[in-house]
């Protein structure tokens, strides 16, 4: 902010005191509205210096709206998004922001619940409903010109309507340092400067956000080039199909025109293509073509690329000739903050002590947690939007974690549920032989044994026949290193435990 402007301001302000008895909102001329936009530019720009930009999207989400001596209304989405900002010591770490810019002291912010939405252009909040008429009218103007990009993405004339206009990456949830926080910015690298990065393949398990991503990089190209980037989305079960009738058609050159001339490949859920010999030749000149071009690739699939059987080797070595990255079960306080953004869009009050359960004991993928809390929106919704225990929240969300019996919990259980995963005996589990099966199952059947029982390192080796703890170390450690890098292993084994903690005698 210059000295110019501030000068002018403080100058102002003396004026507004004088006449402070007369003062109201309907005198107010928004003088404090430039300061605000200063502050939150201020702050949006630390947190993005600091790769945090997503916190600050779901923490900032407040719309300046009008102004007093003293204070300043602000839109916010619901009361419970307001209380978690208050408690998180925002409010107050903008008023401090605006003293140190101005001088006044004493500064309040007065919250007004309204619906707010981000703005695409530059991620500040838009009030979308307003009382005064003439505010209307100015909100209007800012919705239409803060939102055109998004709304070239949800034209019904887009050139790609097969695209999500819901997956952006505004909207998708990650933390700093998490492998997942890698792979959403190099999403975002990709789809800022598209063909430079090239090929890039996203993996990892169900409901993890691998089609979010790639259909963001989608959006966000889209909105980048004003619309005059040719992007193709499909399932790879599509093009399988398009490519089939094709050859059924005779109209095998428009099928290759088709894919070979777009800007921008979205193909989603390679793992498809085993044992489809002929469309893997079709795809690896696709490839070839768009490569050569300097068009942008963006592939996913449910396991590491040598996990895939049955697909040929020049092609699996074009698809993994670019960047690979994993896509893992979020953290915890990554759980925490998806489900804070799922219920600002309900506007309906849950308590932190459900929150926090939920984001405990839903260790699956993102679509269970989402489907969790929305069961216990929906019961309190039913309720009259009365409170409920974390006891009912048990059962409401039982078909996605299962609280153990008493006692299930055993040894033996673990023993008998892993050999049965594994379709080996528990005599071969607990026995002398080292196939590469019999030591995987044993190393997890450590890992699961370590996390369900309090029994020792040394405990858990006599389990297993008489191991030494350095054994058992080692096998957990695989085990944990190989999660890292495989989403499946994790939700694998999250299966497992389901089972044992369910497992009747």
């Amino acid at each position: 902010m210059n000295l110019k402007f501030l000068e002018c301001f403080l100058i102002i302000t003396i004026l507004k005191k004088k006449v402070n008895k007369h003062y109201n909102y309907t005198m107010s001329e928004f003088l404090y509205k430039e300061i605000w936009q200063e502050t939150l530019k201020e702050i949006h720009n630390d947190f993005k210096n600091n790769n945090q930009e997503n916190q600050f999207l779901l923490w900032y989400n407040l719309e300046y709206i009008e102004d007093t001596i003293d204070s300043i209304t602000v839109g916010v989405s619901s009361d419970f998004m307001w209380k978690k900002t208050v408690d998180k010591g925002i409010p107050e770490q903008i008023c401090n922001k605006i003293k140190n810019l101005t001088g006044q002291p004493e500064l309040k912010l007065i919250p007004k619940i309204q619906n707010i939405q981000i703005s695409q252009e530059n991620n500040q909040p838009t009030e979308i409903n307003t009382n005064s008429e003439k505010q209307k009218d100015i909100q209007n103007i800012q919705i239409k010109k803060n939102n055109q990009n998004l709304e070239k993405i949800k034209s019904d004339n887009r050139k790609n309507s097969s695209l999500n206009p819901e997956f952006t990456f505004e909207n998708f949830i990650t933390n700093e340092g998490s492998a997942n926080h890698f792979a959403y910015s190099m999403a975002k690298s990709v789809a800022e400067n598209p063909g430079i990065k090239n090929p890039i393949l996203f993996y990892g398990g169900v409901g993890l956000g691998k089609t979010h991503l790639m259909q963001a990089i989608g959006n966000k190209i889209i909105e980048l080039s004003n619309n005059s980037k040719k992007i193709c989305y499909t399932q790879t079960e599509f093009f399988l199909n398009e490519f089939t009738m094709s050859i059924m058609n005779k109209t095998q050159n428009s099928f290759k025109n088709k894919y070979r001339n777009v800007d921008v490949l979205l193909l989603d859920d390679i793992q498809f293509l085993s044992n489809k010999d002929g469309v893997q030749e079709e795809l690896f000149y696709t490839f070839e073509a768009l490569y050569g071009n300097k068009k942008q690739m963006v592939f996913t699939c449910d396991r590491p690329l040598i996990e895939i059987k049955n697909i040929a080797e020049r092609l699996v070595s074009r698809l993994g000739s670019g960047m690979c990255l994993n896509l893992n079960m979020p953290d915890y306080e990554t759980r925490k903050a998806i489900i804070y953004k799922k219920l600002e869009k309900f506007n309906i009050p849950v308590s932190e002590e459900i929150i926090d359960f939920v984001s405990k004991v839903v260790e699956t993928n993102i679509r269970d947690i989402e489907g969790a809390i929305t069961n216990i929106v929906g019961y309190q919704e039913f309720l009259g939007n009365t409170p409920i225990t974390v006891e009912q929240a048990k059962e409401l969300i039982k078909d996605y974690y299962k609280a153990p019996s008493s006692g299930n919990i055993s040894i033996e259980n673990i023993k008998k549920v892993i050999a049965e995963d594994f379709n080996i005996s528990v005599k071969d589990l607990i026995g002398s032989k080292r196939t590469n099966l019999i030591s995987y199952a044993r190393h997890i059947a450590f890992y699961i044994t370590r996390n369900l029982t309090e029994l020792s390192l040394s405990d858990i080796g006599n389990e297993f026949g008489g191991r030494d703890h350095s054994s058992v170390i080692n096998g957990i450690k695989k085990i944990e290193d190989k999660i890292k890098i495989d989403s499946l292993l994790n939700q694998k084994i999250q299966q497992i435990i389901k089972e044992i903690k369910e497992y009747k005698n």
